[in-house]
């Protein structure tokens, strides 16, 4: 299983599916990360910690924990 966490910078990934539940969920598909959905990873900070992806033609910034919830291929 590949989630977003493994994704590299420049790369494009397709969702197929979320892990987690309740509310962290619902917040994660507030925010377009829905299955299907192409996203494609601009930034990850020196640490690692956040990622920045652009999904849906905007820029997205989400921690590293919630995009191991993340299942691309």
């Amino acid at each position: 299983m590949k989630t977003l966490r493994d994704v590299k910078v420049g790369e494009t990934a397709t969702v197929v599916r979320l892990h987690g539940e309740g509310a962290v969920k619902r917040r994660i598909m507030d925010m377009g990360l829905t299955r299907g959905v192409q996203l494609t990873i601009r930034k990850v900070a020196p640490l690692g910690d956040p990622i920045e992806m652009t999904v849906r033609g905007y820029e997205l910034t989400l921690r590293k924990d919630d995009a191991a919830m993340i299942e691309v291929e």
